[in-house]
């Protein structure tokens, strides 16, 4: 029993198809296949069988799944903290949404790494639905955004409520009328960043109660960008108030009064709990919650130093 072949059955547990899993892995399908036929012949069990709409786990399956995501999970951190140890420098993980990556990330992790010296940190751009996966497989330490679905093992700080706001061009045939339902909004086009219509976001979820079609909707590499064709005129968007108050100051964006619209949330730091949680992590989980976090995170970021900049890697979860 490998690594490898543990690794594979996990993701395919986890995604629900063999075909899932070497895309999300960058493997060949003969490959997983090969992996999980290896520990079928080892255990002595199919593991899983062919269901409608996916596989089904047989109850060895499941007994392996939950067993082989810890082990597949302390490899990965064991790694992790050699490599760690070996440059001399603090490492941390830490995944957030496509907006939240660019848009609250860099102020908060360069101000938090003012606090910590030799922090190196990398940062993830991924589907709020993966935020537990990551946590659990230790492939990241601290999630920043929405809180993942509940589950033991992982813990949700809340340490900033947002709003968020409809978005127009200051001279957009809606922009005057008061009290705008909702729905008069869905056969508007919409001007997204990456994580579009995500339904496991705030604004993914209001867009889809109103009802917008995918067809109406299109999305632009960068909240940024997207934002951009909002103020020439382009369409609609959804954004973080704090993130726009410049435009909207300036006149080259305005809001749009719509009633009934709930656009509140929390922005939590989510992580692995107890002795699970590394010390770098636990560093971050209480730093995000003191006035100077709030103070960034509110502060539009004017930019990072170069030599403090990464760019965030973003992930296709397969499905």
């Amino acid at each position: 029993m490998t690594l490898t072949q543990l690794r594979a059955f996990v993701t395919v547990a986890r995604l629900g198809s063999v075909k899932a899993a070497a895309g999300s892995l960058g493997v060949t399908e003969a490959a997983v296949s090969g992996a999980v036929a290896a520990l079928r012949r080892e255990l002595g069990d199919l593991l899983f069988i062919r269901a409608a709409g996916g596989i089904s786990l047989t109850p060895g399956g499941r007994r392996l799944a939950a067993g082989a995501a810890e082990i597949v999970g302390l490899a990965e951190e064991t790694r992790h903290r050699v490599r760690q140890a070996g440059s001399g420098t603090a490492q941390l993980r830490v995944a957030s949404t496509e907006a939240g990556a660019e848009q609250v990330l860099p102020a908060l992790l360069a101000a938090f790494g003012r606090r910590q010296p030799d922090l190196d940190v990398d940062t993830l751009a991924v589907p709020v639905a993966v935020f537990g996966d990551l946590l659990r497989d230790r492939r990241a330490d601290v999630t920043i955004g929405p809180a993942p679905r509940p589950e033991p093992g992982i813990e949700s700080i809340p340490f900033l409520r947002f709003q968020l706001v409809v978005v127009a061009a200051p001279d957009h045939p809606l922009r005057h009328r008061k009290r705008l339902a909702p729905t008069q909004l869905a056969h508007e086009p919409w001007m997204l960043g990456p994580a579009g219509l995500d339904p496991d976001t705030l604004s993914g979820a209001f867009l889809a109660h109103i009802g917008v079609e995918a067809t109406k909707a299109k999305a632009f590499p960068s909240v940024t960008a997207s934002l951009n064709a909002v103020a020439g005129g382009a369409g609609l968007s959804i954004a973080f108030l704090h993130v726009v108050r410049d435009e909207l100051r300036r006149g080259s964006l305005a809001v749009l009064d719509v009633s009934g619209a709930r656009l509140g949330g929390m922005l939590y730091a989510s992580a692995l709990n107890g002795e699970r949680r590394s010390t770098t992590a636990a560093a971050l989980c209480r730093f995000v919650t003191t006035p100077a976090a709030t103070q960034a995170v509110l502060t539009r970021s004017k930019g990072v130093p170069m030599n403090e900049f990464r760019p965030p890697v973003h992930v296709t979860i397969w499905s």
